[in-house]
Formats: structure tokens, sequence, C-alpha cells
């Protein structure tokens, strides 16, 4: 096995990996965890580099593994030109930012759980510039808005930070959703989800009647995530987050995202004037108002804030341009803003850490001070604004050329150069605000203590990023245009247009606008003062309230309608259930001509199966009849489980026999424990309009149910068994029909399904973890807790029961058995052991952790599949083999053993979990002084 087959999702996967490392190793040293995630970063960054050359090369690197075929769905990666641009952003930023943050971070900040969700959100970020294929895009989407979530939120104690996380996820999420609607109409245009297809059939998707619908779910994912008109309030209120977060949220990541999307697709969707007007409007609109708003703020991450959103919106109109040339200076400037914005909100903390304040106000005269943190800002800042021999000057000149080349398009156009020019202005105007409020302008005012330069190796990043703005500014040719060129030639699908970095084009348009950009900001900034306070006077629409006010009309709605059908009671959802059921069922017969039942022949009525149906029925109206005594309901309810295994042995089906049992048992166990904190008998119903209003659903429903199974009998038709049966031997390698299913045929279904109920598992854990219940009834402190002949039978018998238990288990794939009825056995048997001994005296002498039984359940299960990709196969497609052994003699050997442990050990862990929790509930004094 070549490791190099397997290097682009070792970099997406990698970091994720790296995650958990970084969270445990703080738990022996805190510093571990920046060592752990700088290790984790360069190897990544080690796994990428043998294929720059390939892509230097002009070819694209392709790493594909079937998922879902069948559908479309592939475990796919693309290393182009732009992915490999984002890509070395991501993770070189990210080396700086871990670097930064080591440093940053004060002694009470758990770096564990801050290295985890950084290196979380990297994997996330490369996961979408690398994936190949589109709903994999769409899932890693989502990984950033989720981990970004966690980022932003990282200081819980913080109600602001805790704001800001829930807005950003709400916002972006829904980009999210709105990104996957495009991706599956993108998919039913061209019958694809490979990127690779897309890129190669935009004129068809161009022409389609869907494409209006599939561009504006694009764009709505794109805005909301990086922060454009009329999405971009939520980008400000994430600055909660610390300030290294902050830094690479700006500059490489999340709202980079939306950028990569538009650059992306930029030849797909590009060239029609429904997207000149929507990606070039939303990008003018964000340009200007980010400008405008970060001239006015007194907080630096505040201005820096909406300089970035004012930045993306250069960026995004660029794109909506809609030319090859406004395509280069669109790639050109990312680069451009990741460097000096990184290093800008980096000063920010370092400013904030070591003078307790980012109010500009405050903050005078730190050049005196802190001269190295001073050079830095004041060249970043310059970048930023523009200024020539930096690189903001470069891409801002190719910026100010094709808002004057699209000045020409039609009569409405000549406004364009006007009004980035107003932009640049204010760009210059803030720039000159944060050097020279901060690093001038008199002394500190009310500051804590004397300012001071940070540790030397904190400034090591910015040292880095201020040089590489020189260093483009300079020798573009040398240092940037490379890169560049793969960049643009993978976002044009073409070759690269022609244009030129040089530092002077001679007297032009657009070095006018820029000269007037550069004045005018000076003099804007002079007349600050009267500025801001009209600013502040006249300040009235604020997004965050209209946000606000959103949310909460939404809620009061959810609620109203949540009132309208859920008033606190079982029984009555129950039957808004039923009655929907009913309701959604009686459409089918609308307008349906035909018999209602066919002319097939039913089975013959013998006496064992009349006696099963009337035992059946009996108990099933013992158990209506006696609802309101909760023990004799459950004994009567025990019967019709019982009797329901009864009719599965009756229709030659033992495993889903054997399950019933288990299910059953496990089930009686679980109310028993409940019955416990519930009086004897329940309330009697006084309503006489719920009382008719459940008969009639009870006997609608029953006629519903007995009618469609009458006309399902009674015709002829082709079941899907007959399939499994034929090929359960040859392609699954167990005669085990049932199993063979379960663990091959429909090995996804299982997976889900062990995944929600670990994830239940877990949720009840949480909820009674340390919960204290107060039982109805006093408790007895006559009784003996545990009997010793229950203790004795008890320890006897779990040898014996987990032996039955391993044996139900190695013979499921060819006889009735399997991991989920074996996991049901031995949780019996280990839940017997709780309750006979008690729950502390169980605990130390079975010392099982039941949540790592069950993260390795879900990790052999994954394994399973993921070891089918490495050699070659789809996901979860299982080997069989026979092995010949001296004495043992020929056997056969399954993968999908590996696959039915994992489902064992969820079951075990989440059934254990579950009830041992709820068992503790019990502990009572009494019960604790005879443990």
């Amino acid at each position: 096995m070549n490791l190099f087959e397997f290097q682009l999702p070792l970099v997406v996967l990698l970091p994720f990996f790296g995650a958990l490392l970084a969270f445990y190793s703080a738990r022996y040293n805190r510093l571990a965890a920046a060592w752990v995630s700088s290790f984790i970063t360069l190897l990544s960054l080690a796994s990428i580099a043998p294929a720059i050359g390939t892509v230097f090369s002009g070819s694209n690197l392709i790493q594909s593994w079937p998922w879902l075929e069948s559908i479309g769905l592939y475990f796919s990666f693309r290393l182009d030109g732009l992915s490999l641009l984002f890509s070395l952003l991501i993770l070189i930023i990210g080396l700086l930012v871990i670097i930064y943050a080591r440093w940053y971070l004060a002694a009470k900040d758990n770096m564990g759980r801050f290295f985890a969700y950084l290196l979380m959100f990297m994997g996330s970020m490369l996961g979408i510039v690398l994936s190949e294929n589109l709903i994999q895009l769409v899932i890693f989407w989502e990984l950033t808005s989720i981990s970004s979530f966690l980022l932003i939120s990282y200081w819980q104690h913080r109600k602001d930070a805790r704001q800001g996380a829930r807005m950003a996820l709400t916002v972006t999420a829904a980009g999210g959703l709105a990104l996957l609607g495009s991706v599956l109409i993108i998919g039913e245009i061209i019958g694809s989800y490979q990127l690779s297809d897309v890129l190669a059939n935009g004129e068809l998707i161009r022409q389609h009647r869907l494409y209006p619908i599939a561009l504006i779910l694009l764009l709505l994912a794109v805005f909301t995530k990086s922060a454009q008109f009329p999405f971009h309030f939520w980008l400000p209120h994430a600055m909660a987050a610390p300030t290294p977060v902050s830094a690479y949220l700006h500059s490489a990541t999340m709202v980079k995202a939306g950028i990569f999307l538009l650059a992306r697709f930029f030849p797909v969707f590009s060239g029609t004037e429904m997207w000149t007007w929507l990606v070039g409007g939303a990008g003018l609109i964000t340009l200007l108002i980010g400008a405008y708003t970060a001239l006015f703020k007194h907080d630096l991450k505040a201005l820096l804030a909406y300089s970035t959103i004012s930045h993306l919106g250069l960026i995004t109109l660029l794109f909506g341009f809609g030319t090859q040339t406004a395509a280069v200076a669109a790639i050109f400037h990312i680069i451009n803003h990741a460097t000096f914005k990184a290093s800008l909100f980096m000063v920010a903390g370092i400013i904030d850490h070591e003078t307790g304040t980012r109010d500009m106000r405050k903050l005078n005269g730190l050049i005196k001070y802190m001269p190295h943190t001073a050079a830095l800002a004041i060249i970043a800042s310059l970048a930023m604004a523009g200024v020539p021999l930096l690189n903001g000057f470069l891409s801002k000149e190719m910026f100010f050329a094709e808002a004057v080349l699209m000045s020409d398009s039609n009569r409405f156009a000549w406004l364009v150069p006007l009004l980035v020019t107003i932009g640049g202005i204010l760009s210059v105007a803030y720039s000159l605000r944060f050097v020279h409020d901060v690093f001038f302008n008199g002394e500190p005012i009310g500051l804590s203590h004397t300012p001071h330069e940070p540790p030397r190796r904190m400034k090591v990043p910015i040292d880095l990023l201020v040089i590489t703005c020189l260093a483009v500014g300079i020798f573009p040719a040398f240092t940037i245009e490379p890169i560049l060129n793969i960049a643009v030639s993978a976002t044009l699908q073409h070759t690269v247009p022609e244009y030129s970095l040089a530092l002077w084009h001679g007297l032009t348009l657009p070095l006018l606008m820029s000269a007037a950009a550069l004045s005018l900001g000076v003099l804007v900034y002079f007349n600050r003062n009267g500025l801001i306070a009209n600013y502040e006077r006249h300040q009235h629409i604020n997004a965050k309230h209209y946000y606000l006010k959103t949310i909460k009309r939404l809620l009061k709605l959810a609620n109203a309608i949540s009132q309208l059908f859920d008033k606190g009671s079982l029984q009555n959802a129950t039957a808004w259930v039923i009655f929907s059921a009913l309701l959604l069922g009686s459409f089918g017969f609308i307008n349906y001509s035909g018999s209602l039942f066919g002319t097939r022949n039913y089975l013959p009525v013998d006496a064992v199966s009349l006696m099963i149906a009337g035992l059946l029925m009996i108990a099933a109206i013992l158990t209506v009849a006696w609802c309101k005594k909760r023990l004799q309901s459950l004994i009567s309810l025990g019967v019709v489980g019982l009797v329901s295994a009864l009719v599965f042995v009756k229709f030659s089906a033992p495993d889903l026999a054997l399950t019933q049992l288990s299910v059953e048992v496990v089930t009686i166990i679980l109310l028993l424990l409940a019955l416990y904190f519930l009086p004897a008998s329940a309330p009697r119903e006084t309503s006489r309009i719920r009382l008719w209003r459940d008969a009639i659903l009870a006997i609608a429903s029953g006629l519903a149910v007995t009618l469609l199974t009458l006309m399902v009998l009674s015709r002829d038709f082709d079941s899907i068994s007959d399939f499994f049966i034929a090929n359960s031997v040859s392609a699954g390698g167990g005669s085990n029909v049932v199993n063979v299913i379960l663990v091959d045929f429909r090995g996804f279904d299982t997976l889900g399904e062990i995944v929600v109920l670990a994830l239940a598992g877990l949720g009840i854990y949480a909820l009674l973890h340390n919960a204290k219940l107060t039982p109805i009834q006093k408790f007895n402190t006559d009784e003996i807790a545990h009997p010793v002949i229950l203790q004795t039978f008890s320890r006897l018998m779990l040898p014996l029961m987990l032996l039955v238990a391993a044996y139900i288990f190695l013979r499921g794939h060819n006889l009735p058995g399997g991991g989920f009825i074996a996991g049901l056995i031995a949780s019996v048997a280990l839940i017997l052991m709780y309750l006979a001994n008690g729950i502390a005296w169980t605990s130390q002498r079975l010392q099982l952790n039941m949540q790592i039984v069950i993260a390795l359940g879900l990790l052999s299960a994954s394994a399973t599949g993921l070891a089918a990709m490495l050699v070659g196969y789809p996901f979860l497609t299982s080997a069989f083999s026979h092995i010949h052994w001296p004495l043992v003699g020929e056997f056969e050997i399954a993968s999908a053993i590996a696959f039915d442990l994992g489902v064992f050990l969820v079951v075990v862990g989440a059934s254990v979990l579950s009830l041992v929790q709820l068992g503790q509930l019990n502990q009572h004094p009494a019960v604790k002084e005879q443990q």
C-alpha cells in the first residue's frame, strides 16, 4: 500500500485526529497541546508537499473512493491550483496562529480545549477546499459552522461570546442548508456530484431552467459564510472569540470559505446578467458599509472586523464583474488580505494583552512603549490602505482598473469607479486611524499598568507576515506570481489571461483614483472627530437589533405552534401523530377506483395461530383495562411482548424472536426502575371528550391497519427477500440472512442506528448524571436492598450469561444470533449484577467505562468500512474466506464480525450506561448504608 495514494485525505483528517491528541495531551502538560497542534499542522503540510510539483506542472491530483456509488457519492479529494493556494493559506497561517496562541492564552484558559477546537476548524476548512465531491463539501461546510461556534464561544462565561457564537451558527448553518439545495439541483442537472463533471458542464447549468434557483441558493451560502450584505452583521459579534481565533477566522478560514466557493464555481455560474447584479451588487454594498462603519469603531477588533467585511465585499465585487482579469485581481487580493489581516489581528491581541484594553480612546502614544509592535502595525496597516511598495497596493490597483473597465458596460456603470474610490478613501482613513490613534496622538489614558513589548516569540508570526507583505509588494514576480498563475488557471478552468504586477503602469486613471483615495483618506481622518460625533448622533440602524427581533418573532411563532399541538401530554402528542397518519393515509384512497382487495387466497387459519392471536388480544385488552394500575399493566404489557415473540417463532423468524425477547427483558427492567418514582396507580381520566377522542382514534387506527394488511396480503407481490436469500452466502458469506442484511447489505442503516443508540445512551447519561429524584413512596429502611440469594445467584450466572452472549455473537453470521442480540444478553447480565449487588460494589469489581465501550464500538464499526476503502472497495464492503487450522479444521472468517463487534459494544455500552444511571437515582441513604 502506497501512502501517497492517501495523501489528500490524510491532509484533511490529520487535524481531526490531532484535535483528540491536543485535548488529552493538555491534561498532562497544558503547553503540550500547542506543541501537538504545531506538529500536526506541520505533518499536514508535509503530506501535501509531494503533490505541489504535480500541480505546478499543470496537472490536477484527484484521489477518490466509492462511498454510495449508486447515488453518486464518493469519498474524493481534488488538489489543483486553487485548492493548493487555500490549503497553504489555511495551514501556514494556522501554524502561525498556533504559535501566537501559545503565548496569548492565559494560564487559566484551557489550552487542550482551545487547540482541539482550532484543529477541528482547520480540518473542516481543508475538507472544503480539497473536496472533489459536492455532498462531501457540504458536510465539511457545516463542520466549519459547528467548529467556529465552539471557537467563538470558547470563553463560555462571557455572555457576548455565547450570543456571538449562536448568531454565527444560526446564519452560517442556514446558508449551509441553502448550499445543500444548490448542490442537489446541480446534481439533478448534470447527473453527478463530482466537481470535475460540474466544472466541465458550466454551459449546461447556465442554460438550464433551474439555474436561477441554484445560483440564488449558492449565493445565500456564500453571503452568509463570508458576511456579505445583508448577512454581514454576524461577523463583528464573533469578535468575542479569543484574538488568535479572530486572526485565523478573518484571514484564511471561515469567511474565506464563501469566497472560495465563489472562485470554485466562477466558471460554472458567472457570465450571466443575474450573476453580475447579485454578486456585484452585494459586493459593492458590503464594501461601502464595512468601510464606512469601520471608521467609527473605537474597539480595535471591531474596526478590523468591519474592515474585513469591506475587503470581502471588494473580492466579491471583483468576482461579480465576471471578467477573467477581475478573477485574477480577486485571487490576488485573497492572498494579500490574508497576510495583512492576520498580522493586524495579532497586533490587536498584543495591544489588548499588554495594556488590558482595545479602546482607541485610551490607547495613545504606544510607539514609545512598544516600538517593534508599532513598526509591524504600521507596515500592515499601510498594506491594508493600499500604499505603494506593499502588497495591498498592487491588488488595489488591479481592482481600480477593473472598476474603470466596468464603467462602459451600461449608462449607470460610471458610478462603479466613483463608489469604489469612496471605499478606497474610507479604507485609508480607518487604516490611518488604527496607526495614529494607537501609536501616536499623545499619551495613554487610564491604563492599569505601563505597557511593554510582548515576549519575542509572540511577535515572530507577525514578523513573518509583515515581511511577506513587503516582499510581495516589492518583488511580486518572484514571490507570488507562480502560485497566483496556477490558482487563477484552476479558477477559470482556462489559460491565465494577460495581466501585470508591475509597480508602475504610467499615469493612468486607476493611479489617479489611488492617489485620490490616499489624499482624501488622510483628509477624512483628520476630520474624524466631527464625523464620529455625527455618526453616533444618527446611528439608528443596528442589524443586530433586527436579527434579534426576527429570532424573537420566529421563536414566538414556534412556541404558538408547539402549544397548539403539544400541551405537555404524551397522550395528546400521540393522538396528533395517529390522527396525522390516518389523515395522510386516507389521501391515497381519494381518487382510487379499483378493488380494495385482491384475488390471492389467504393462508389457512390453524388452531395454534388462533390461540396465539387470542392470547395476544387478551393481553392487550388487559393492558388497557389495567392502565391505571401500573405494575399490573406492565405485567400484561410484558405478556404482549412475549406473545409477539411467539408470533415470530410461528412464522420461522428466530432472529426476530430472540431480539424481541431480549428487548422485552431490558424494557421491563427500565420500566421497573421508572416505576419507583411513580405512584402505584395512575390518576383517572376525567375528560369525557378525551376518552371519546382516544376511543375513536384507537378504533379508526385498528381498522385502518387491518384494512391495509388485508389489502396487501390479498395481492401478489415480488418480495425483496428472494434477492437476499439468493445472495446471502455468495455475496455476504453467511447463511443467516437477517444478520447478513444487518452487517452487509444494509450496513449503512445499521451504522446509523448504532450511532443514534450511542447518542441516546450518552444523552441519558448527561441528563441523569448527578440528578436527584425523590420517590413517591418513602423508602422502607427495614427492607434488604440486596438479598443474599439474589447476590449469590447473580454472581454465578454472570459468566454463564456472558458465555451465552459470546456464543450467540460468534454464531450470528450463519445461525440465529448476532451482535445486537448478544449485546442485549450481555447487557442484561451486567445490569443484573448492578441491581443484585449494588452499583458501588459492582463498579469496584467491573471497572468498565461504558462511554469508552461505546466509542470503541463506533470505532470498530467505522473502521470496518474504512478498511474496505483502503483496499479499493466501497465503504462497508465485507470480505470473507475459509481458513483451515490443524485440529480445529476448516472454518469461515468474515470481516463483518468486526462490524458486528461494534454493534455489540455499542448496545452493551448504551444499555448499561442508561440503566445504571437510572438505577443510581434509587440510591437513598438506607441503600447506601447497606452497601
